[in-house]
């Protein structure tokens, strides 16, 4: 006899406006059963006039696996198009270890506070 589970997402994801950026905030997980959400917030960002910056604050992520890792690189691409600078806020513990496991801690602008990131775009003429 099997089980299926059916896994939801305990990702929560909230955005916001600064001067010269988006903010998305995102508590929980980012996994593979988060991607989806994560994906229908960032429509609503792709459908906007790009912003001079997206900050994404990663303080409250507690786990993130390749499918999240995967779906922040696109992100990534998704801002260089357009001209827009992405921001990785709040990167400590989990989000910190798993950037450098993977080699890509230098590939994001990476913050270990979400206020510094902020403080970058709402500074920038």
């Amino acid at each position: 006899m099997s089980h299926e589970v059916n896994r939801h997402s305990t990702l929560n994801v909230t955005s916001g406006l600064s001067r010269n950026a988006v903010i998305l905030r995102l508590e929980g997980e980012l996994d593979v059963n988060a991607v989806p959400l994560l994906r229908e917030h960032l429509e609503l960002v792709w459908g906007l006039p790009p912003p001079p910056f997206l900050i994404l604050d990663l303080g409250e992520v507690q786990f993130c696996d390749s499918m999240g890792m995967n779906e922040l690189v696109g992100v990534m691409q998704r801002c260089e198009a357009r001209g827009t600078r992405l921001l990785l806020g709040g990167v400590q513990g989990v989000m910190a270890r798993v950037l450098s496991i993977t080699g890509l801690r230098h590939a994001f602008e990476v913050f270990a506070r979400f206020d510094d990131a902020l403080r970058l775009a709402v500074a920038a003429p």
